[in-house]
């Protein structure tokens, strides 16, 4: 049976992408960036592309389950390791977005930190003159690393190159429940595994969902040139949780409406009230759509039948909230934005390329509220931590240590049994106040798969 078409939805918008068909020389990567919230097993797929590439890996943790210290400790030694604890975003010096402030406060105020730690990953970039980047979630597999290097190899002629992602589609909640129905949908290049030109894209990830499509947009025009090839899987995920589909809804509005628009060949900013006004009725008739599917699909059981009801009940209940003057305002606010990103990636290149050292201290607002973060070589002055003790080895690295530096109290020198030579080892901090701030974001609990 062929899947469903319907006048109210596009199922794809790759028609907008260049898709390379020729393999090419493979392209330096000078770094990999994976936020993450999970715990440090779910790294070991970036941890090896990194190695394989020779590539700085930079790992952004937050949340209750996982730490910079952890990963320090954990991940294999002979990855050149950048791990970074990050805090509530007032804590690191980053921009005051306006799309952020129209949201705060309100229901459709996004309460993870994704965003932020693509926007920090993003600022190290510039510190350290890397031009070519890939971003990875911690819920990435990556069967063929070369697939990276393929990926950056296109940037030299596309601001950004997705890898398509197999295994578990990444679609909104409602994208999920149509093709499950049997409706026409496929995805589109994201954040989660997308090599970018941080140099010539001087764009930034708000906080809203669907963040990584408003990157490689123009905000007041067009997409930027963005390519895709190769692939990697992501693992399953519950996508029918009731917090989760309104938690999309808005961020899957904007990027769906601009899009349709840009599926037209119109500009970005046509984006007036009436596009708006028109492209939420269609909204909420193809929600009302879908949920029709999913009653009458024969192959949906019971079970799942109930619980992709009540998530497209609380989408449809949240589309309904939006009004078209927010789908306005929040479009001039991005457009807004990314000229004030741009002026804070011209600041930050002014005084040259920084060290290593200097530019993670850098990213905090101040000396007060300092970043906790480890090297290979260093880590973060001003820690004080337990009495000093072996890290764990990492599984398939026993004889290897964790190479830290001595600047700060609590490390111990021990001996490698691979190499013989000695080096320090950091005992685990304690949590530095702005870590238990109130207002840190909520972060989900990982999901239950194995990491591979």
């Amino acid at each position: 049976m062929a899947p469903v078409e319907t006048s109210h939805h596009h199922g794809s918008h790759r028609p907008l992408l260049w898709s390379a068909d020729e393999l090419r020389a493979p392209g330096r990567v000078d770094a990999i960036i994976v936020p993450t919230a999970r715990r440090v097993p779910y790294l070991k797929q970036a941890a090896a592309a990194a190695r394989a590439l020779d590539c700085p890996l930079v790992t952004l943790h937050s949340g209750k389950w996982t730490s910079a210290y952890t990963a320090a400790v954990s991940l294999d030694s002979e990855v050149d390791l950048i791990a970074i604890d990050v805090p509530a975003t007032a804590h690191l010096g980053l921009p005051e977005l306006e799309t952020s402030r129209l949201l705060a406060g309100t229901m459709f105020e996004r309460r993870t930190d994704v965003s932020t730690k693509r926007n920090l990953g993003l600022t190290l970039s510039h510190m350290m003159r890397w031009k070519r980047v890939i971003f990875l979630d911690d819920d990435i597999r990556i069967p063929v690393p070369g697939d990276l290097s393929q990926a950056a190899a296109l940037l030299d002629t596309h601001i950004a190159v997705g890898l398509g992602i197999e295994g578990f589609p990444d679609n909104s909640m409602v994208c999920h429940a149509f093709r499950e129905a049997g409706g026409r949908q496929e995805t589109f290049v994201g954040g989660g595994a997308m090599a970018a030109d941080v140099k010539r894209n001087r764009s930034f990830f708000p906080n809203v969902y669907n963040e990584d499509w408003f990157f490689v947009l123009d905000a007041g025009k067009r997409l930027q040139p963005v390519a895709t090839v190769g692939q990697v899987l992501q693992y399953p995920y519950d996508p029918y949780r009731v917090e989760r589909a309104r938690g999309e809804e808005l961020g899957d509005v904007l990027a769906e409406g601009t899009f349709w628009l840009l599926d037209q060949g119109k500009p970005a900013s046509d984006g007036d009230l009436a596009h708006w006004q028109d492209f939420l009725d269609h909204r909420m008739q193809f929600i009302e759509q879908v949920r029709g599917m999913v009653d009458d699909a024969a192959s949906i059981n019971a079970a799942l039948r109930a619980r992709m009801t009540e998530a497209l009940k609380a989408a449809l209940g949240r589309c309904a909230r939006i009004s078209a003057e927010l789908c306005v305002a929040y479009m001039k606010a991005l457009a807004t934005d990314q000229e004030r990103w741009q002026r804070h990636i011209q600041q930050i290149r002014r005084p040259g390329r920084l060290s290593r050292e200097a530019a993670l201290d850098a990213l905090a607002v101040s000396e007060e509220t300092p970043l906790t973060w480890y090297t290979r070589q260093a880590a973060s002055a001003g820690q004080t931590g337990a009495a000093p003790r072996r890290p764990s080895l990492s599984p398939g690295s026993q004889g290897r240590h964790v190479v830290l530096s001595g600047r700060i109290a609590g490390t111990a020198r021990v001996r490698s049994a691979r190499t013989g030579r000695s080096a320090a080892v950091m005992s685990e901090p304690k949590t530095p106040a702005h870590r238990r701030d109130a207002r840190s974001p909520r972060l989900e609990s990982p999901r239950r798969w194995p990491p591979a």
